[in-house]
Order: structure tokens, then sequence, then C-alpha cells
């Protein structure tokens, strides 16, 4: 049956493609083709070993019109033409026909007599072929491009009745259709896609349908980055629609912002109202690509979706609150008013001291006088920050009444919290208390450090979870601490659905960011949790702050404590290999960070250090640059905040203080008085104060002071941040100096680079993209070099 095409003569030189065939000249012949598709066999080389496979392939016949007499190009033998009745001879013009072969194979028809690897079935009379590989979108972007052409160049075109891959060319209207699902609560069903000759075909199944060609180790989101000019979509039985790129990402994205595995009833696809922000992007972009889009929305989702994703409207501060809100504040209150009207939860993430604790009294105050507030609030938060909301409502909003559960009494004010307009309490109170909590009402939960519920397992989070409020609310300057499971952490108590459950969201955001670096997935992520976040820094707001100045103070191990450091490193570091290599280094955190927490101890202090070789080393190189600094800085009035990871380390610098007479104060996490000690030192009761850094990074304002020193750097920059801010902060008025001290060439010095490359992650997803790496193993591994010179 197959057998190969007769040999044609080759073409002659290739006419440009943007001059007409028509001619004056009666002998110049008209081209015409007509597409078809047939079987063919395709040879395919496996190592030695030869196969044949029969493909479908769309087909292309050429002939030459001259006056009324069809010539085929394949016809080699009739050299003249006959015209009218007498039949009068002319010669073919062979020049003609090759420059329309250039045109033809310009498109990307393939001549068939040049692919050894093709053989045509021995009654086919085609003399191209398009591709034999299968692929309906580059044969329906062949149609949809060579067609068009073709005839605008005055070529005649014929297309057979069962051509299977026929292009509809005019613009089709596109329509979307809202249902609420009948099976899921606040569960909606979504068809997007064209109408054709008055019939709907929904499109989104058909894009997930690409799935199966799509590369398999990143699903969907290979298709993000469209490679093709057009892509196609069937229909019909032999009818498609082609779609440029822009159209089909926008596609593409409604697939991955809405869709999580629930197809309710094919072919629609359901989604959860969290996600109903992403239609409005989704309509949007559709827009821009000029796709004339028809909603038909019953439910209103489509109008909730897009007044989340317009911006806040502003609001004029309450008449009962007692302050005067900067312009940034009254973004704040707007950003959180709007969330109430939009029905859902957001994160307030302004960096510290920027005021996120007035602007939530200021929203609550917008609640009380609009009646919405017809339960209390509840806030909670850390146990040393309770006496610092207090303060606070009685001082901007005395008018609220405000009720603290927390201590041995709190049952007995239970009532009373009942009747109240705020209700102040702290997590570990919230957990002990979860089963009588959960059977209340309350208008908004406020969880202030929201970041205390980043893990999912905890006791707290699943508490929060359990409380009843119209409106949930997150105060946090880092959303993110560490890596991106956290900020879902946070979004799961907020909007649950919005990010897809704890597996889809590490599969489809986690390992593509943290791992890859991958800023695609990135800014679909940033699009997502956009409307729900708002986030302002220091040095773009608070143009009344003065100057900060952060300075690196390295400082050189030398004699015993450097050949310390050497003896630790070497026997760490062949730990921290045998762990990787038998456990992975997902699974060896914990023997990682305790063999640098020794390496970071001998930095700081060999005192630290609890082991027989450590007894003998008696210098200590930057406690003695510390108190050098703070000779300097005491001797020029100023007044330091000094900070460390190690309490143990604190008492050592406390002695040095005591021994030098320099009056100073010291707060950890076993300070009681923990507010008495912070008035004393805003007092000026002492020009020193020893901070802890973890029993430092919250509710503390301490503007009296004006130098900050880090004595041992940590992982995370954000902690380090926050524990800055206690002095930097509204109300400094003095510039503010930060030295972070570290051993230098030391794995002190190797974490600082780390931060920085670490940092990225937070801030890219919330505006501030400073690019940066994901840590991978080798860099574990450089931790543990030795000194370097």
């Amino acid at each position: 049956m197959f057998s190969t095409g007769a040999r044609r003569a080759a073409p002659a030189q290739e006419h440009d493609a943007t001059k007409s065939f028509e001619s004056e000249d009666a002998a110049t012949p008209r081209p015409a083709v007509r597409l078809s598709a047939q079987a063919v066999l395709m040879t395919r080389m496996d190592g030695l070993r030869c196969e044949h496979v029969e493909v479908v392939a769309p087909l292309v016949e050429l002939f030459f019109d001259y006056d009324g007499t069809q010539v085929r190009a394949s016809d080699e033998r009739t050299d003249v033409v006959r015209e009218g009745l007498r039949g009068t001879a002319r010669p073919r013009d062979f020049a003609a026909e090759g420059r329309a072969r250039g045109v033809l194979e310009r498109l990307g028809a393939i001549d068939l007599t040049c692919v050894e690897e093709i053989t045509a079935p021995s009654d086919c009379q085609a003399d191209y072929v398009v591709r034999v590989d299968g692929d309906a979108h580059s044969h329906c972007a062949f149609v949809a491009n060579a067609v068009p052409k073709l005839r605008a160049l005055g070529w005649g075109v014929e297309i057979a009745p069962d051509f299977p891959f026929h292009v509809i060319e005019e613009e089709v209207p596109w329509y979307a259709t809202l249902e609420p699902d009948a099976t899921l609560p606040d569960w909606f069903c979504l068809e997007l896609g064209v109408l054709v000759d008055g019939a709907r075909v929904d499109l989104l199944p058909l894009v997930i349908e690409m799935l199966d060609a799509a590369d398999q180790a990143e699903g969907l989101h290979a298709l993000e980055r469209p490679l093709r000019s057009s892509y196609a979509f069937r229909v019909s039985d032999t009818h498609h629609v082609t779609l440029s790129p822009e159209r089909l990402h926008a596609l593409v994205r409604v697939v991955i912002e809405l869709y999580q595995g629930v197809r309710v009833a094919r072919p629609k696809i359901a989604f959860p109202l969290a996600r109903a922000a992403a239609l409005a992007r989704v309509s949007e972009v559709l827009t821009k690509t000029g796709a004339p889009l028809v909603w038909r929305d019953p439910t209103g989702v489509l109008e909730r979706g897009r007044a989340l994703a317009s911006k806040p409207l502003p609001v004029a501060a309450p008449p009962t609150l007692r302050a005067s809100l900067r312009p940034y504040q009254e973004e704040g209150v707007a950003f959180l008013q709007h969330l109430a009207r939009c029905g859902t939860g957001g994160i307030l993430a302004d960096d510290m001291g920027l005021g996120k604790t007035l602007q939530t009294i200021a929203h609550l105050c917008l609640e009380k006088a609009a009646g919405r507030l017809t339960a209390p609030a509840l806030i909670v938060a850390p146990t040393s920050l309770v006496g610092n909301w207090m303060r606070e409502l009685a001082r901007f909003a005395p008018h609220l009444r405000a009720v603290v559960l927390h201590g041995a009494a709190r049952h007995g004010r239970r009532r009373a919290a009942a009747a109240s307009d705020v209700v102040v309490t702290t997590y570990p109170i919230l957990v002990r208390d979860e089963e009588s909590l959960r059977t209340s009402r309350f208008s908004v939960l406020i969880l202030d450090e929201a970041q205390s519920i980043k893990n999912v397992r905890s006791q707290a989070h699943q508490a929060v979870r359990s409380i009843q409020a119209e409106q949930h609310i997150c105060l946090t300057g880092t959303p993110i601490e560490n890596n991106l499971g956290e900020l879902w952490a946070l979004f799961d108590f907020l909007a649950p659905g919005l990010l897809g459950d704890e597996l889809s969201f590490r599969r489809s955001y986690r390992q593509p960011i943290e791992q890859e670096g991958n800023k695609e997935r990135l800014a679909t992520l940033r699009e997502q949790v956009a409307p729900h976040i708002l986030r302002r820094i220091k040095r773009n707001v608070a143009k009344e702050l003065p100057p900060k100045t952060e300075l690196p103070h390295p400082v050189e191990l030398s004699g015993k404590q450097r050949e310390l450091y050497e003896h630790i490193r070497v026997a760490a570091h062949a730990d921290v290999r045998k762990v990787i290599r038998s456990k992975g280094l997902s699974a060896s955190a914990i023997p990682i960070l305790d063999a640098l927490m020794k390496l970071r101890q001998v930095c700081c202090d060999p005192r630290l250090v609890a082991l027989d070789a450590a007894r003998d080393v008696q210098e200590s190189a930057k406690y003695e640059a510390l108190f050098a600094l703070l000779g300097t800085q005491l001797a020029q009035k100023h007044r330091v905040l000094v900070f460390s990871q190690f309490t143990s380390m604190l008492a050592l610098i406390s002695q040095g203080l005591r021994e030098r007479r320099v009056t100073h104060l010291t707060l950890t996490g076993s300070t009681r008085d923990r507010q008495g000690v912070v008035d004393a030192f805003e007092r000026r009761e002492a020009s020193v104060m020893l901070i802890s850094l973890k029993a430092g990074g919250t509710g503390l304002n301490l503007t009296s002071a004006d130098t900050v020193i880090h004595y041992d750097p940590w992982w995370n920059p954000a902690s380090q941040a926050q524990a800055t801010d206690r002095a930097y902060r509204i109300g400094q008025e003095r510039p503010v100096f930060v030295y972070n001290l570290f051993a230098a060439g030391s794995v002190e010095e190797r974490v600082l680079r780390l931060q920085q490359r670490k940092r990225w992650l937070s801030t890219s997803l919330l505006g501030d993209d400073t690019g940066g790496e994901p840590i991978h193993e080798h860099d574990i591994h450089a931790l543990f070099a030795p000194l370097e010179v």
C-alpha cells in the first residue's frame, strides 16, 4: 500500500512571500493547495532495531492553475499546458512554480520526497507533510498561520471536510459561569470557555488534560512558560480554536489558583470562596488580551473577588480614638476596614515600631462605632504583652470595655468578658481554656506576634483554629521567619483554603521557591496573598525617624582560643558529615545545629564550652572587644542595648560590668517584672541593658537607647532585626548605631553571609525583591570550613 512519492524537479529561486502570484501574464500559474489528513508510516531507529509507526499527519497537495487548466505539482511529465478551445500549447512557468514551493516550505510544509523517514500511501497525491509527531497544537498552528497568508497572496485553499485540524479563524466570544457547589459549603463551580455556534465549550478541563503532555516534574507550572506561538483546543470532532500564549497563561493561572484536584462534575472545576480574588485577576488578564468575556454570576463571588482585589478606600480616624494617626497608619486602618467589608482576614505585617497596636485599636473603634462589634474582640498575645495591650487600650480608647483573661483569677471574669468590647488573653491560656473559649462567639480574633502559630501542629495553632470569629487578623512584623510553611500556617488560620492543603502547597510553592529559586512560582504566590497582606518598612513610611547605621565589627581569634576553635571544628565537621550521609540533610538539623552551637560558643567565650579542652583557655577576643567598645560608647554618653542568644554569656558580661562598676539591667526569659525593668531603663537608672535575643524580640519600647550591640549573630535575620527595633522605632529622636560583633573568618562570619541569602524569601514575597538563593548541603559544609586567615 505504501510507496515513496515521485521525485520532482528542484524548486527554482524562491519568491518573496509578500508578493502576490496573480499576474497579467496568462502563462503565470495561480498556486492552490488542498489540506487533508492521512496515515503515513514513520520509520524510527531504536538502537539497532528499526520500527515502523503509523501516524495520522496533515498533508498538503499543491496545484497550479493556468487559466482554468489545473496541473498537479508532482506531474513532471507535462511541460506544456493547453489554453482555450483551440488547445494552444504554452510552456509551464517552472520558475514561478518554484517560487510558490518556497513560500509553502517557509510556512512549515516539508517536501515528502526529501524525508526518507516518512512513507506515504501508494494512492497518496500529497506533495507535502506538516508534521508527523501527532502534535495537534503544531498542526493547528500551521493551519491558523498558513491559510490566511496563502489566501492573502491570492492562492486557492481547499480544506477537506473531514480534516481533523480545522481552525476557527474568526474571534469567538468567551463566557464564564459561576454556580454554588451542591455538596461543599462555601465552594463554587466555574466554567470558563468559548461560544462556538451558540454552544458553550468549557476550556478549563482541556487545560487540565494538557497535564498529560506537560513536564510531569513541574505539572501545570510547565505550562506557565509557553514556548509555542499558539495552542489549540478541540471544540468539535474536526474544529479547534487557537489561543495565544497570553490567553493560555490566563487559563493556566485559573487552574493553578483555583483547582485543587476537586472536579465535582465534569467539566466544572470547584474552588473555595477564599480564592475569589483570583477570578478578578483572570478576568483582567483575559480582558487585556482582547477576549470578549461575558460573566454570569448569580452567586456574587466575582464581585466579592473584585472588591478584595481593589485598593482599600480611605477612612476617617474614629473620633473616639485619643490619638493622631500618621498617614501610613491611616492606610493600615483602611486596610483592616477593607478586609472586614470583604468578609475575610489578613496580616498587618508592618515593621516593628510602626504602631500595629494603635492601628488595630483604631479599627476596633470604627467597628464599635458602626455597630459591628456585636460580640467582644478577642486579642491573643504573648504573656509579656498583655500589660502593654491593656495600657494602650486605656490610653487610646478608654470607651472600649477591656477585660484580661489571664492568671488564676481569670475564671471569675468570664461573665465580665462576655459583656466587654475587648478580651485580652495569652497563647498558653487559649490552649488551656480552649474548650470554654470555642463555645463563645467573637466579632474579631486578633493574634499579636502571630508567628506564635507558625507550627501547624502546635497546640496554639489548633486552639486558634477552633475559635469562632467573624474576622481574623494577624499582627506580625515577621510573617516569614524561616520558610514558606510558616506563611501557610498563618493563612490556614486566616483564610482556610486560600493556599490549598499543606501537601499541595509544599509541592506547588515551597519546593520550587525554596529549593529552586523559582521566581515564577514566587510571583504567583505573591499575587495570591497580596490582597491579604499589608507590609510597610520604616525607611519608606517613617520619614521622621533618624538614620540607622549598621556596622560590622570583626574580631580576630588568636592563641589558644583559635586552637580550641579548630580542635572542635574538625571533630564537629566529621560528625556532621557522618549524620548527613546516614540520615540526609533534612533529617540532620538538630545534630548540625548542636555542632554549630559549640563553635559559636567558642567564638563568644571559651567559658561557655562544656569540654575539658576549654578549661585552660582564658582569653576571649570578643569579650575584650565588647568592653573596649562599651568603654568608648559610655564615655560619649550613649545608652546601649547588648543582645545575645546565650543567657550564660549575658551572665558573664554582667559580671564584667560589675567588676568595672558599670550600672546595668538584665532582661531574659526568667525576668519576672519585665515592664519594671524596661521602665527603669527608660528612667535612665542604667546606661546598659543586657537582653537575651528571645526575650527582647517583642513588646519592648527602649527608645532612650541609641546604640545596639549584637554580641553573637543568629541564623534568622528577622530575629536580629526585631531586637534592633527595640530602640529603632517611633519615638526615637537620635541616630541609632548597630554593631554586629563576629569572629572574623569563623562560623559567625559565614552565618552573616547566609543571613543575606536567606532574607530574600520574605523580602521578595512581601514586595521587596532583593534576590537570593536557597541554602543547600554545600552551604552547611562551608560553615565548618577552617578559620580563614
